[in-house]
This record gives structure tokens, C-alpha cells and sequence, in this order.
């Protein structure tokens, strides 16, 4: 797949402190762990500095009691010293490990439910790898910069300041002179901080590209060498590792510069602190304890200063990944419920509360909204409907469906079929008209409700990694054994399962791969009985399927269909003729409607599709039964 094909967000060319204050927030609950982390990281600059100071003494007390001195203040401070440091140590490494593995997985479930929240159209133009992405390597990625450069940030600013404070204190002129230093440092740094951010988003852009090549092709394996495309897949692939090859060498000489110049900024810096201080220590005007410890801080100065340089690498590099959780984050789903749905919804639950036990009807009866919950009817009046990208695919369309009827949907590919039912289910919406459940506009009524009404069969149905009961039970998790077992006879399924060999336990494999197509479709058959739905949708649940098990699905489609509003698209017209109407789509409208008796008799359209169709199968029919 080409890089053109993948979608990417549009980036800010400079670090966000905003972008990284939202994500912050998200930490804040983590109270119990943070408090302590911050608490070690003040206690750790304090020894660092503390240390020097002793040191100082030490040197300075030597000098003038000489062999006599007595050192054991001086050994017990450093000993104490050494076991808060050890204990500081114990405590970040516990507290930043417990805040990352805690954000990771808040970030990572954030983004889970907003994915599932998302209508169809924002799947249309987002490959699977680059959403995996964001699921994996940047919430892991986001986390661990969050967490440690907290303790970072907090350590680094705290130890800077004594330092700065520390020298200051000893001797303000020659802490000046060291200090000078910072503001060439800052420039350096914003200078390289937009080549770096920019260089460390491209390795990210790429890394989701290779993500979504990787699942693109494993998924398409079969077609990729039945088409012989292996080489071409390659050349593909290897263009991108290339771009992204080319990326992070940049990036990583960008630092290998940006790095060894802070390094001699801040050598220059002790170097004048060693020159200045030794000519104040040879006139008398400073100890040498003074002067070492002048030293020791002036080149510890801008070890936190190249701490924090580095976490501001970091957080430019992992940018890119908060924006685009981030971003995921804070999209919208385009199909969710008004605010006045969702103000009813809320009132209703408040007065079943209220009310417990008063003889009014069961809340079964009613949706969560209050309105009914039976859906005796379905009306498209004048619906219109494009996508984000490409020509318009409905045009005044208009039809009415009462429960117990069954629709079928027939006609050329790319006529509107398969569109229609996805706004029947409102994976996606009218751009122009309305659809009405029992008169009422179904955007005034909740999207999960009407969504759990429904039950779907495709063409080539999924299958979760588990059992047969497992998968037929995820059309109602708390159907007992007995109730899944009924809708897998009510399908005709129930003998291909007990012939498995572990029967309704059987695994089914990746995807149903351990089934056969047919034997898939009468599971996804069974789960879709059992979730009871009013709305059935059937979307060339058997053009790829043999004659033997279609005959087992139509003898149970008069039992799904029952009392249901029922839309079937077919290719495979012996699906339909028991229909309550046909409808022929094509570009969009309807161009013949009616029953299978009645458009035979126009011998229009219908009438061509069905007897080439039942030409062609009696022609396979006698080639089968003559070989």
C-alpha cells in the first residue's frame, strides 16, 4: 500500500504544552503514586546537592585540623545520605513503574471505547494498522514519557535550583560566570527542538504505515499469491522501511548533535568556574573545600539541565503519538444521540427509580428513552444519501415496512443495497430526507437501542476466537445452554454441532476458521435468533455457500423472519422468492418493486436477472450430472 493511501493528522510545528498539560491530567487520579513520586524526587535533588556540601566540609575541616580531625560527623552524613538516596531510588522506580503501567492502561481503554463509539464512516478512511498503532506502541510510548518525565522534570528543576542557589551562595560573582552560560544552551535548544520534533513525527507517520502494511498483507495473503504479487508487495514494503530508515538516521544525527553540544557548553562553564575559582583560592579569597565543591557543582550543573534537554527530545518524539491519541480521543462520533435523547433517557431511568414496583408497565415495555419498544414499522420518506467522498448513492428514496414483512433487495452492484440497509441499521445517516420508526424520526430515538435490535447476517460472517456455544452466546451473553441450543435448532444447526467433536464446546478457531463458510453462516445464523431482534438484515448471507446447506438456512428463515422486519439482499434470487417484496435498486432508486409472481409477469429487469440466473444453474446442474 502506498503511503498516499494512509490518512495522517496535521501536527503543530512546535512542542504543545498544552497537548501534554491534557495528557497530565489524565495521571492526576494516580494521586497515590504521584505524591510519593515527586516527594523522592525533591528528596533525591537535596542528597545530590547535600552530598557536595559534605564533601566541602570535609575537605575544608581536613585542611585545618589536619590528620586529627575528627571525620565521623562527616562518614555518618554521608551514610545517612546514601540510605535516603537508596530509598528514593526504590521509591520512584516503584512509583513511575505503577504510574505508567496505570496510564497505559487508562489511555489504551479511553481509546478502545471511543473506537467502538466511532460511527462506520470513520473506519472508511483509516486502515486497521494505523488504529492498532495508536492502541499499542503510543499508548506504551505516552505512558512511560508521562511517568518518568515526571520524576525527570521534578528532579531536574529542583537539583538546578540548589545548584544555582548553591553557588550563588558560596560565591555570586563566580556563580554568575557559571550560570552564563544557560541563555547560548536555550537557544541551541529551541534552535534543534523543531528539527527534531519534526524528523521524530515522520519515524511515527511511517511506523503506522508499516503497521497497516503488515495487516493489510497478512490479511490478503491468499489473493497475494494467487496473483503472484509477492515481489511487488516487497518493492511496496521496502519503499516505506526505507522512508522510515531514512528518518530515524536523521533524527538520531540530529541528537548525536544537539547532545555532544550541550555536553561543551556545559564543560565550558566548569572550565571557567576551575580558572576563576583557582586564581580566588591561590589569593585566599575562597577554601579549597569551596573550590571542589565549586567545580563539582558547576559540572553537575548541566548534568539536570541535559536531563531535561533529553526529556524535551523525548516529549518532541512522543508528540506526534499524544496527538494522535489525543486526537482520537477527542473525536466525536457523527451518529451518537442529540442531547435531547439522551436528556430523556436520563429522565426515564430517573423515574423508574423513583417509582420501583407501582403497578405501572414492566420497563421491558418501554425503550430507555420512554417511547415503546416494539418497532412495528420502518419509513424512508425522500432519503438521499453520499458519502464522505464519491457520488451520490440515493436519491429520493421512499418506502414503508411493517413488521412481519420481508424485503429483498436485488440489482447491479454499487445500485445502493447494501447502503440502504446500513442506514436501516444507522451505521450511517440520511444526508438528506428522514427515516421514521413508528412515525418518529429514528434520530430522535437511542442509537443503542435501536442498534440491539437489530440481527445481522453477512456474507462472509466473523466468528470470535472460542467456542461454537461461546460465539452463538454472544448474541445474548446471559442465554442459558438450553436457549442457545433451541436457536441453533430453529436454524438447522444443531446436528453439524453435535457432530464436532467436542460438540457446542468445539473451538472454532481464528475468524471460524475450523468451520466451513456454510457451517459459519449457521452459527452467525443461530447468534442472530438469539439476540431476538426486531430487524433482521440479511446481506448475501448465501452467495457463497453450497445448494445443500442454503436449503438448511431457507428452512430456518421462515422462523427468523417471523414477526420481523426483515431486509435480505441476494444475488442468489432462489433466496427470495418467498419475499414479501422485491425490490430491484439500481443507481440508487427503485426501479421495480413488487412480489416474484408479479415481476415475472412485467418481464423487466427482475424477470432478466432471474431466469439467466435459473438458466445458468440448470446448466451447471445437467454439466454436475453428467461427469
Amino acid at each position: 500500500m502506498s503511503s498516499a493511501a494512509q490518512p495522517e493528522d496535521d501536527f503543530k510545528a512546535k512542542l504543545d504544552t498544552g497537548l501534554w498539560w491534557k495528557l497530565f491530567q489524565r495521571a492526576l487520579h494516580l494521586k497515590r503514586f504521584l505524591i510519593p513520586l515527586a516527594t523522592a524526587a525533591l528528596l533525591l535533588a537535596i542528597c545530590d546537592a547535600a552530598f557536595a556540601h559534605v564533601t566541602r566540609w570535609t575537605i575544608d575541616a581536613v585542611i585545618a585540623g589536619g590528620s586529627g580531625t575528627n571525620l565521623m560527623p562527616y562518614i555518618s552524613g554521608y551514610i545517612a545520605l546514601t540510605l535516603v538516596f537508596c530509598v528514593c531510588v526504590w521509591v520512584f522506580i516503584d512509583c513511575a513503574g505503577a504510574i505508567s503501567n496505570h496510564l497505559s492502561h487508562d489511555i489504551r481503554s479511553a481509546s478502545f471505547d471511543r473506537l467502538q463509539a466511532l460511527e462506520f464512516g470513520f473506519y472508511d478512511t483509516r486502515p486497521v494498522g494505523w488504529l492498532i498503532t495508536r492502541l499499542t506502541s503510543d499508548c506504551d510510548r505516552l505512558a512511560r514519557v508521562i511517568a518518568w518525565g515526571f520524576l525527570d522534570i521534578v528532579w531536574g528543576l529542583a537539583y538546578l535550583t540548589m545548584i544555582a542557589v548553591s553557588l550563588l551562595i558560596m560565591n555570586w560573582r563566580l556563580g554568575l560566570i557559571v550560570i552564563s552560560v544557560v541563555p547560548p544552551l536555550a537557544l541551541i535548544s529551541k534552535f534543534f527542538q523543531r528539527r527534531i520534533l519534526l524528523s521524530a513525527r515522520e519515524i511515527r507517520k511511517y511506523n503506522s504505515q508499516i503497521t497497516a502494511s503488515f495487516n493489510e498483507s497478512i490479511q490478503g495473503i491468499r489473493t497475494t499469491r494467487t496473483l503472484v504479487r509477492e515481489a511487488e508487495n516487497l518493492r511496496e514494503f521496502q519503499g516505506l522501511s526505507t522512508q522510515m530508515f531514512i528518518a530515524a538516521v536523521t533524527n538520531a544525527k540530529q541528537s548525536a548533535i544537539y547532545y555532544p553540544i550541550v555536553m561543551t557548553i556545559g564543560s565550558l562553564g566548569a572550565g571557567l568556574a576551575l580558572w576563576r575559582g583557582g586564581l580566588l583560592t591561590s589569593a585566599g579569597e575562597m577554601s579549597v573545600g569551596t573550590l571542589v565543591a565549586f567545580i563539582n557543582f558547576a559540572g553537575q550543573f548541566f548534568f539536570p539541565i541535559n536531563q531535561l534537554a533529553n526529556k524535551l527530545t523525548e516529549m518532541q518524539g512522543a508528540q506526534a503519538a499524544g496527538e494522535r491519541v489525543m486526537g482520537l480521543l477527542a473525536t466525536e462520533p457523527a451518529i451518537q444521540d442529540s442531547p435531547a435523547v439522551r436528556q430523556r433517557v436520563e429522565a426515564f431511568a430517573e423515574r423508574q427509580r423513583q417509582t420501583p414496583g407501582n403497578g405501572s408497565p414492566a420497563p421491558a415495555d418501554f425503550a430507555p428513552d420512554g417511547g415503546p419498544a416494539r418497532v412495528s414499522e420502518i419509513e424512508f420518506r425522500h432519503v438521499a444519501f453520499r458519502y464522505s467522498t464519491g457520488p451520490q448513492v440515493l436519491h429520493d428514496f421512499s418506502l414503508k415496512v411493517r413488521a412481519g414483512e420481508t424485503i429483498a433487495l436485488v440489482g447491479p452492484s454499487g445500485g445502493g443495497k447494501s447502503t440502504l440497509v446500513s442506514l436501516v441499521c444507522r451505521f450511517y445517516e440520511p444526508t438528506e430526507g428522514q427515516v421514521l420508526i413508528d412515525g418518529i424520526e429514528y434520530r430522535e430515538r437511542p442509537l443503542g437501542w435501536l442498534q440491539s435490535q437489530l440481527g445481522i447476517v453477512l456474507q462472509t460472517p466473523h466468528l470470535f476466537k472460542g467456542t461454537v456455544r461461546e460465539n452463538i452466546r454472544y448474541g445474548r451473553l446471559n442465554a442459558t445452554d438450553a436457549e442457545i441450543e433451541e436457536a441453533a435448532r430453529r436454524v438447522n444447526a444443531h446436528e453439524f454441532i453435535t457432530a464436532l467433536d467436542q460438540g457446542y464446546e468445539s473451538p472454532v478457531g481464528e475468524a471460524g476458521n475450523r468451520l466451513s463458510t456454510g457451517q459459519r453462516q449457521l452459527v452467525s445464523f443461530a447468534r442472530a435468533l438469539l439476540a431476538n431482534p426486531q430487524i433482521f438484515v440479511m446481506d448475501e448471507a448465501t452467495s457463497s455457500i453450497d445448494t445443500e446447506t442454503e436449503q438448511l438456512i431457507q428452512r430456518g428463515l421462515e422462523t427468523i423472519f417471523a414477526g420481523r422486519i426483515s431486509f435480505v439482499i441476494a444475488h442468489r434470487l432462489s433466496t427470495i422468492r418467498g419475499a414479501t417484496r422485491i425490490l430491484v435498486i439500481s443507481k440508487g432508486r427503485i426501479e421495480e418493486a413488487g412480489t416474484h409472481e408479479e415481476l415475472l409477469k412485467r418481464r423487466g429487469h427482475y424477470y432478466d436477472l432471474y431466469t439467466s440466473q435459473f438458466r445458468a444453474e440448470r446448466e451447471s446442474s445437467v454439466l454436475a450430472s453428467g461427469t
